[in-house]
């Protein structure tokens, strides 16, 4: 049976929040405990660690005032590395002038003697100037930049900014929030920015684009977006019309336009002549990949306990840093709170929460913050040509097409066989996906508890998790004999990746519950879990089957990628004006 074609939206009864910016959504059904209850953006299914973001732009608190005397002096403007800056040493005087002694002769009396050099007035140290940005070393360029401009679309919640579309309506009626179907992104334009490659977390985003700018825009409670974000004055509300693709019922949505709206990260932070080739996130981090295989993030990491930092001795990374550990990095997968770096040799790095086995070490709460460091593990031999990653759990595929995966695995998501007698929720260490043998694997990720792939013919497979609606498929169609059922004789996961009917695929992405596909011929499907509107099919109720997104916005484009964040999605088409071309980096308008 083929995928269907969505239907009309069904008036859907309003549902509960699932836990993060919007108080107005529900919770994905069966959230398990497995995961760090701190979560608070990719995935739907577990609590916030953090009381819902207020709309204006946080201020850091103000210090209680300490005692006078532990009180330190502060440091004078514009003199870096001074704890405390002392004043500048009064001149002295010049010594008085000597008696001159009985002469033998009849001397001169001598002149009074000149202060020495050394007792001269000091004047103050002038102020340093602001460190410029580190040169840039010749190293050999290794990635490819990608030049296709892009149209973006966006649909799903929005209330935290992380559509993109600014602080408040355009276009006559339309908002920023709550978008139903895909809606082109007007401030992403292809004439105007040319959008090249975009990178979705859990409840922001990061674009690049074709003169190598890096543009973000969401939540940037702790620095994802790598970029002050203080508000400008008072904040916009969104009123309470609608239009067609858009649905609110909050009377004063209000949005922060330096996070609602795409806008630069300070090229002062890297090299001058710093080209990136790709860019990822992961809930509250973004990273990038230069040409030349170096790495650069900002943001932080989140485990089991609350936030776990970015580096030790860094809670929040606000602005870009260069990542020393890595170099000839190919290519970066993100995980909720965990990132897997390929270089050139086929190595596999890994870092960030590991509480789950997901960086195939072992990680405790004492030593949490050393898993902050990237670190080669046991793939040392196995020249791996991709990677991928889940929520929790992470993929490796060698340059022979063997899948290995290791991380959590409570209902069979790293396709490693788990019955009812396994009492182990993690697989530790890499292991052969033994049911992957024979696909040619082109792509692999993960959501919160179940899997996607892509095979280089077309096939997509899917396996995990599958009762809120994740496989795509009516269960009741389904091998009984590929399915693990719980004790009350109820379908819960896939035991063995099954290929989804008559969707010959491209591209996939998932989030904690929702997937979409690119096709090879640019349409895009969509299923899972949509009270948010992120599948967008214009409706909250769940999508059980792969459906076919068709509005009007992206009928009759030729769509090439796709990214599912926390409560919203993206889709980016190969761009409409076909007059615009790109020639050297440089966008140029053909005669």
């Amino acid at each position: 049976m083929p995928p269907k074609k969505a239907t009309a939206a069904k008036a859907a009864p309003a549902k509960a929040a699932p836990a993060a910016k919007s108080a107005t959504k529900r919770k994905a059904p069966g959230a398990s405990t497995d995961e760090p209850k701190t979560k608070k953006a990719k995935t739907t299914t577990a609590a916030a660690a953090e009381p819902a973001k207020p709309a204006a732009t946080k201020a850091a608190a103000a210090k209680k005032a300490e005692p006078a005397a532990n009180r330190k002096i502060a440091p004078a403007k514009g003199v870096k590395g001074s704890k405390v800056t002392k004043p500048a040493p009064a001149p002295k005087k010049a010594a008085a002038a000597k008696k001159a002694p009985a002469p033998k002769k009849a001397a001169a009396p001598k002149k009074a003697a000149a202060p020495a050099k050394a007792e001269e007035a000091s004047p103050a140290p002038a102020p340093k100037k602001e460190k410029p940005a580190p040169q840039k070393k010749a190293l050999p360029a290794i990635n490819k930049i990608p030049t296709q401009i892009l149209d973006i679309y966006v649909f799903g919640e929005g209330s935290a900014g992380e559509l993109g579309l600014g602080a408040g309506k355009y276009d006559g009626n339309k908002k920023p929030v709550d978008v139903k179907r895909p809606r082109i992104n007007h401030l992403l334009s292809a004439k105007s920015v040319g959008v090249v490659q975009v990178a979705v977390g859990g409840m922001h985003c990061a674009a690049l684009t074709h003169d190598n700018k890096i543009l973000t825009w969401g939540v940037n409670d702790q620095g994802a977006l790598g970029r002050e974000t203080s508000q400008e004055g008072k904040m916009k509300d969104i009123t309470k019309e609608d239009d067609s693709d858009s649905d609110s019922d909050d009377e004063g949505d209000g949005l922060n336009p330096t996070e609602a709206e795409p806008r630069q990260v300070d090229p002062k932070h890297f090299p001058e002549g710093t080209k990136f080739a790709q860019l990822v996130a992961s809930d509250n981090a973004t990273f990038a990949v230069t040409e030349e295989g170096l790495v650069y993030g900002w943001g932080t990491f989140r485990g089991n306990d609350g936030i776990l930092g970015f580096k030790k001795g860094v809670a929040a990374q606000r602005t870009p840093v260069l990542i020393p550990e890595l170099k000839n990095i190919t290519s970066l997968a993100a995980g909720t709170n965990h990132i897997l770096a390929l270089d050139s040799k086929g190595r596999v790095f890994a870092w960030g929460a590991g509480e789950q086995n997901q960086l195939a070490r072992r990680v405790v709460s004492r030593t949490a913050t050393g898993a902050l460091v990237p670190r080669e593990f046991g793939l040392q031999r196995k020249k791996i040509a991709k990677i991928g990653c889940g929520d929790y759990h992470s993929f490796a595929v060698d340059k022979n097409g063997n899948v290995y995966s290791w991380g959590l695995n409570t209902f069979g998501q790293t396709g490693i066989p788990k019955d009812e007698d396994d009492e182990s929720d993690t697989i530790t260490t890499p292991t052969l996906v033994e049911s992957l043998k024979g696909y040619d694997i082109k792509q692999i990720v993960g959501g919160g508890h179940h899997s996607l792939s892509v095979t280089e013919s077309g096939q997509v497979l899917v396996w995990g998790r599958i009762d809120n609606a994740q496989s795509g498929m009516e269960i009741s169609k389904l091998n009984k004999d590929d399915l693990f059922f719980d004790e009350h004789g109820k379908p819960r996961f896939l035991v063995k990746p099954t290929v989804i009917p008559d969707i010959n695929g491209e591209y996939v992405s998932v989030a904690t519950d929702t997937c979409i596909v690119v096709t090879k011929e640019g349409k895009a499907y969509s299923w899972g879990f949509s009270a948010n509107y992120q599948t967008g099919q214009g409706t909250t109720d769940d999508i059980t089957e792969a459906t076919l997104l068709d509005n009007s916005a992206v009928k009759d484009e030729k769509l090439v990628w796709c990214g599912a964040g926390g409560q919203f999605s993206v889709l980016a088409a190969e761009a409409k004006d076909k007059d615009t071309e790109l020639t050297n980096g440089v966008k140029e308008t053909a005669a």
